[in-house]
């Protein structure tokens, strides 16, 4: 994915946060580093943040991606993070496409356990909501596919917390229900572009449809 030239001149996030925080492997390889974004950086990300027309997931072609926001987007796609990611976990990502998505809210029925698909290497997970108060939407590492309560970890989804976890037969992850904003920003490495294309071009008609409803009927974005 291209940026605009010059937006990552200044440093949005703290590869030395990423760096020193061990790779946990319990119960499989996953990483959490608490403030991530740079607190100095977080309320113009913050205040860039796009809008999204309901819930899902939202490729940044069909959203306003500018400033602080498009700026970080660039850093995540740089060859830094992947450098620190390939070490973090000790895997090569040359030749693998990232794929990325924009959260603005959750329905009551996200969250459910899973895996992710077997056609994700890496998942990245960038939490940007100012507070979290709610019980629910805190995505947990889990040891199994059917118990929400055995849990290895709970990440704080606000204040650019970081997960980024090696997809597996048994990287389950999943939270409790929560309706409403929670922002977030989705980052893959896959296996493929066709991946790539064949995700976007859902996601893209998806949120399509999303804005002509909210037209339509009226609701605000």
């Amino acid at each position: 994915m291209g940026w605009p030239a010059g937006l990552i001149a200044m440093t949005y996030v703290d590869f030395e946060a990423l760096e020193r925080t061990p790779l946990a492997r319990d119960p499989y390889d996953y990483v959490i580093v608490e403030n991530f974004v740079r607190p100095e950086a977080f309320p113009a990300i913050s205040a860039d943040f796009p809008k999204t027309p309901g819930a899902g997931s939202h490729p940044p072609s069909e959203l306003e991606i500018r400033g602080a926001f498009a700026g970080l987007m660039a850093e995540l796609d740089g060859p830094q993070f992947r450098a620190a990611i390939e070490r973090k976990f000790g895997i090569d990502l040359t030749g693998r496409p990232t794929m990325y998505t924009v959260r603005g809210y959750v329905r009551p029925t996200d969250g459910e356990i899973h895996t992710d698909s077997r056609t994700k290497i890496i998942t990245v997970l960038l939490y940007l909501n100012e507070a979290w108060e709610a019980d629910g939407g805190r995505l947990r590492i889990l040891r199994s596919g059917d118990d929400l309560e055995d849990y290895a970890a709970e990440t704080p989804p606000y204040a650019g917390t970081l997960l980024v976890f090696r997809r597996s037969d048994t990287s389950w992850h999943g939270h409790h229900s929560h309706d409403g904003p929670r922002r977030a920003i989705q980052l893959n490495w896959v296996t493929d572009q066709n991946v790539v294309d064949s995700e976007q071009r859902r996601h893209r008609w998806s949120t399509r449809f999303k804005k002509l409803r909210n037209a339509v009927t009226g609701r605000a974005s």
